[in-house]
């Protein structure tokens, strides 16, 4: 993999970043396999799309370490923003519909509870990456990049 010019070692937060990143996309994979269990699943369709993007996001999530900030700013602004924004408007509209957390947690089976497990999983570890990604050592290094490629 090509990295910045002068041949900086990544940094710890990208490094931290990439994995923290994978492991999004694994509880984000893990969520479409235990929803194929459901009474409603996806369609073959609807998981082939789904994996689809997983394949694109890892190849993005992995090319962060080239040290190219239009990388990094790519998975803040489609993992980050729009991805964000499909994994809580599901619970957003069944909380808005009138759906109760405490109805849920009571009559949830465990397939149910995986589900939403992974879920919390998957929006925790889009927001441990986005933090990594920008922190003091990373910006440092996205900054080299482009100093080196002007």
């Amino acid at each position: 993999m090509t990295r910045p010019a002068d041949r900086s070692p990544v940094p710890l937060p990208v490094h931290l970043a990439v994995l923290v990143w994978l492991a999004a996309v694994g509880a984000g994979v893990g969520e479409a396999m235990v929803r194929t269990a459901l009474p409603d699943p996806p369609t073959p369709g609807e998981l082939a799309t789904r994996f689809a993007i997983y394949a694109a996001v890892v190849a993005l999530v992995l090319a962060l370490f080239t040290g190219r900030n239009a990388i990094r700013w790519a998975l803040a602004v489609l993992l980050g923003g729009v991805g964000t924004l499909s994994l809580v408007a599901e619970p957003v509209s069944w909380l808005a519909s009138g759906g109760s957390p405490a109805d849920f947690l009571a009559t949830a089976d465990g397939s149910a509870l995986l589900v939403t497990g992974l879920r919390v999983a998957h929006m925790t570890a889009v927001v441990a990456a986005l933090v990594l990604m920008f922190r003091p050592a990373a910006n440092a290094y996205f900054r080299r990049y482009a100093s080196s490629a002007a």
